[in-house]
């Protein structure tokens, strides 16, 4: 059992911070962009997904955000609060901004692609006027996410909500989520993501989201050499992601953990990453050990990348154990 200091007397389990965007995903499978007539709409957004995913497991979740003056920015909230999400952080553009929207291409279960527009868009028009510190010393933990960290003044709510957790002890988790078309270049992103990760208890990306972190190094890390440069600041557990090689974990003790991944009917790639951070925060709020946690992580990735959608394909509890109990498992 690996402990973090989680405050168990708070009413909240988690705050989502950043992005509130709709999804489209592509109703016509195994064919390009440019031949799909009809999409379906979801909402989207790595930290409303990983909101969403909390949810549906049972657990208290709240959002700090931004969404547009108009119908898509109303489905957003009305979906946040049909699924049991506190949105009373939630605050509406009043300048014009739109809501984000990604287009998703499924060609294949391996060639899947997403077309993101993203510009005025109002997630990003988040403030420090829209950061609490009452509302965010309510919780347990704190989920940010790189995209939030990508165009000002998003980015300095970001920081204001860092500080305010560490001054009162929330656990704080960082998904990499990094999305090269929403910054102006690597540099900037790698340092922004950098100042970040320094107040982060537990981060969680792939290697190659790692890579673009440490650019500026002359000569590239392995995974241990990764973990250990965030072990030097506030890490405690640092999660990284191999794609279908599965997932390795390593821990402020020493510890080192590998996941494998369940076999699925693949139907889509993204998603992933999202209901795996849900579930493996479910797991470390429970108390588990590390591996079990990390089961729990890559049976939920395998249960969505098996669905169409990603925030309504977020199972719950029950469906994880069955899943768990009857799924054959690929060992790394």
């Amino acid at each position: 059992m690996y402990e973090l200091n989680f405050k168990d007397d708070r009413p909240l389990d988690l705050i989502g911070v950043g992005r509130l965007t709709v999804d489209l995903n592509a109703d016509q499978i195994n064919r390009p962009m440019e031949e799909t007539r009809s999409f379906t709409k979801y909402v989207g957004g790595s930290p409303a997904n990983i909101a969403i995913g909390t949810a549906r497991l049972g657990q208290k979740a709240g959002f700090i955000g931004k969404v547009s003056d108009d119908q898509m920015g109303r489905y957003i909230v009305n979906y946040l609060e049909e699924n049991d999400i506190d949105t009373s952080h939630v605050y509406t553009d009043k300048t014009g901004a739109v809501t984000g929207l990604a287009f998703t291409e499924i060609k294949s279960p391996e060639d899947c692609s997403i077309l993101m527009y993203r510009d005025n868009v109002a997630d990003l028009k988040l403030d420090t006027s829209n950061v609490s510190e009452d509302y965010i010393k309510q919780s347990k933990s704190l989920l940010i996410s790189g995209t939030a960290l990508a165009a000002s003044p998003s980015r300095e709510a970001v920081f204001l909500a860092l500080d305010y957790a560490r001054k009162h002890d929330v656990v704080v988790v960082f998904d990499l989520d990094y999305r090269p078309y929403t910054w102006d270049s690597p540099q900037e992103t790698a340092t922004y993501y950098n100042l970040a990760a320094e107040k982060c208890d537990v981060i969680i990306g792939t290697r190659e989201e790692f890579d673009m972190m440490e650019q500026f190094q002359k000569e590239p890390n392995d995974d241990y050499q990764t973990a250990q440069k965030w072990f030097d600041n506030n890490a405690e557990i640092v999660i990284i992601k191999h794609g279908g090689d599965g997932s390795f974990a390593y821990t402020k003790k020493g510890e080192k953990f590998t996941s494998g991944t369940f076999k699925t009917e693949v139907l889509k790639t993204f998603g992933a990453g999202d209901s795996y951070a849900s579930a493996f925060i479910y797991g470390l709020m429970h108390g588990w050990d590390i591996p079990k946690a990390m089961e729990f992580g890559s049976a939920s990735a395998a249960i969505v990348i098996s669905r169409h959608s990603c925030s309504e394909a977020m199972p719950t509890v029950k469906e994880l154990e069955e899943f768990i109990a009857t799924a054959e498992k690929v060992e790394t």
